[in-house]
Order: C-alpha cells, then sequence, then structure tokens
C-alpha cells in the first residue's frame, strides 16, 4: 500500500448503521451504500447516492479515508490519494 493515509487510518466506530444522518436531517430516505469515516466515525451516504454525502464530508474536514460499512465490505478508500485500500 504506497497511500501513508490508508497506512496509518484508525478504525474508529461508524456513529450509526441505520442510515445516513445527513440525508435524513434534509428529508431523503434514499441512500444507496453507507460510508465511515476513519478519522471522526461520521457516516454518510456514497457517490451513488444523490447527496454523496461521505465525498461532502471530507471536502468540509479533510478527512481522508473512509471505509464501507455494507454487510460483507472491509475495504477502504482514501480520497486524497484516490486509492483503495
Amino acid at each position: 500500500m504506497s497511500c501513508p493515509h490508508l497506512a496509518g487510518a484508525g478504525d474508529v466506530a461508524p456513529e450509526t448503521t441505520d442510515g445516513c444522518p445527513d440525508c435524513v436531517a434534509v428529508g431523503n430516505d434514499d441512500w444507496v451504500h453507507l460510508r465511515s469515516c476513519l478519522t471522526c466515525g461520521h457516516v454518510g451516504c456514497c457517490d451513488s447516492s444523490a447527496y454523496q454525502h461521505a465525498t461532502r464530508h471530507f471536502e468540509a474536514t479533510g478527512h481522508p479515508v473512509m471505509r464501507s460499512i455494507q454487510p460483507g465490505e472491509s475495504w477502504r478508500w482514501c480520497f486524497v490519494d484516490e486509492e483503495i485500500g
């Protein structure tokens, strides 16, 4: 793995697994997949979802690594280096 963000990412627990809180806040209940920030645990919807809250979280905070919290998936994504791990 060449990405230092992926190599140094923690394993912060997701703040929820029930859905995308940002979508719920705007009255949307139609997200595709959920991602969790490994810096703070914030949960956001993926880029296939209408609001792309995981990417918006990165843009607002600079937290570089999200992981999938979909059942059966364990991959991580670094927004900075655009690398999967």
